[in-house]
């Protein structure tokens, strides 16, 4: 392998530091002919009836959890992730895969308008071929979010995945070809971000789907768009996570903890603001405290282990950065704020108050174990502070009246509010944002109208009287 052709996919152990191994990448030719791989397959998988595409989606939920041990340890390997919730990622994109094989038929169903003469009804055909540039964070889940409705639907997908994923990518492509899956119809890409420009120009991709960060969508979107081509974003959070009351402080704490913690909190959604109305601050505060320096750091494939290692060596250090140039500029650090005295990509469990506008961690996303948390006086403070971001993904409302939680959250600006529950997802919930945190949305029934032409097909008698004609 030349040097050229070497090393943007490697897996590299972020607990250890060792580069377990590297995977070239395809370039020019060796990528278009995948491309025109995909195309072809598209033309057959879309006319193949939508029941056989569904089993062959249901039974790759099948495999995903014949594989759950072996796949849990790739991704825990290759980004970090504690072994038990590598697990429950893999039990989580499998009930997905099995949502759309059951109910993906029926969302795709003609549906029928009511008009006042003859018939008229509205089909969802597939567009063809999609490509999906995909994140590290989640291995498979945010893949088949993708992968999973447009594959019922009829669509075939080109996915590049992250580059410190590679192995995960190759038991993804490998899983969906076990289940039935013609080739083409799930190709997995080792290419590097200039190949994919060329990739969204080719006429034979239809649209375009990306989870990941800002820069990279802002990019993916004026392309798709110089194409007059469909695209998906989910990009970056700074999830509020509001405090309107101190009945069940301990619950409340708890879930702020696992709000925040989870995946070591490396999650668009993760709860990243915490407002807290000012009675109940202190002890919010402390609470959060004392369970931040609870966290173990070690092996994330040892069940024992209660904080394991960011993503990456850069990961980490970006992190720590970001939490130094802020207490810089005048916040407080109420624990934590440097890198673990170890080895691995570790950084402590981070409490930080005081953060006003101008301080990096007021504006920018803290991609990692590291809150922010806000005192206020009263609900209108609250939700004027959650709103002055320029991300808009999930969020989060804590109170003993789930009437006023409601009427809250019906005034965060976000493309999802839960109510005495950290942002979580489920296959049959909508998921996406706006602002800056991307548009259109993915899971439910939504995630099969974002790649699908709703083709409408009207019927009138023969002898029909003609009408005037606008358009």
């Amino acid at each position: 392998m030349s040097e050229q052709r070497k090393s943007r996919f490697a897996t590299v152990n972020p607990y250890s530091g060792e580069t377990v191994k590297e995977f070239p990448v395809i370039e020019g030719e060796e990528v278009d002919a995948a491309v025109e791989a995909a195309g072809r397959a598209a033309k057959a998988w879309g006319s193949t009836p939508i029941a056989e595409r569904a089993a062959v989606v249901g039974r790759a939920a099948a495999l995903m959890r014949e594989r759950k041990e072996e796949l849990a340890r790739t991704i825990t390997l290759e980004m970090g992730k504690l072994i038990s919730e590598a697990r429950g990622e893999v039990d989580l994109a499998a009930s997905i895969l099995d949502y759309y094989a059951e109910h993906g038929p029926g969302f795709a169903a003609p549906e029928p308008l009511d008009v006042g003469e003859g018939e008229a009804y509205l089909l969802s055909e597939p567009l063809g071929v999609l490509l999906g540039v995909m994140p590290w964070n989640f291995p498979l889940y945010q893949v088949v979010r993708f992968a999973g409705p447009n594959l019922v639907l009829g669509n075939t997908a080109l996915v590049k995945h992250a580059g410190i994923c590679p192995q995960s990518a190759l038991a993804l492509e490998r899983l969906f070809r076990d289940a039935g899956a013609p080739e083409g119809v799930y190709v997995n890409l080792f290419v590097g971000h200039d190949e994919i420009e060329r990739i969204i120009d080719s006429p034979v991709v239809r649209g375009v789907s990306l989870t990941g960060s800002e820069g990279a969508g802002a990019k993916v979107a004026e392309r798709a768009g110089r194409n007059m081509k469909p695209s998906l974003l989910e990009l970056g959070g700074s999830d509020v996570f509001i405090v309107l009351d101190g009945d069940n402080l301990d619950r409340t704490v708890g879930a702020a903890v696992a709000g925040r913690m989870a995946n070591t909190g490396q999650s668009c959604v993760a709860s990243k603001r915490f407002i807290v109305l000012d009675d109940v601050y202190d002890d919010f505060v402390a609470g959060m405290r004392r369970a931040f320096e609870a966290l173990e750091p070690g092996d994330p494939a040892d069940e024992s282990t209660t904080l394991g290692p960011l993503s990456s060596e850069q990961a980490a250090a970006d992190l720590a950065d970001q939490i130094r140039e802020t207490v810089e500029q005048g916040a407080q650090l109420v624990t934590g704020g440097h890198r673990v005295d170890r080895p691995g990509a570790f950084v402590e469990p981070t409490i930080l108050t005081g953060v006003t506008p101008g301080m990096r961690a007021y504006a920018e996303e803290l991609f990692g174990p590291a809150a922010v948390v806000y005192r206020v006086a009263d609900e209108d403070e609250a939700i004027a502070l959650a709103n002055d971001s320029a991300y808009g993904l999930g969020g989060s409302v804590f109170c003993s009246d789930p009437e006023r939680g409601r009427r809250v959250a019906e005034r965060v600006e976000t493309g999802m509010v839960w109510v005495n529950h950290p942002t979580s997802t489920q296959p049959d919930l909508p998921f996406g944002g706006i602002k800056r945190s991307g548009y259109g949305r993915e899971l439910s029934a939504l995630g099969m109208r974002e790649f699908v032409n709703r083709k409408l097909v009207r019927v009138l008698p023969a002898d029909a009287p003609l009408r005037g004609i606008a358009g």
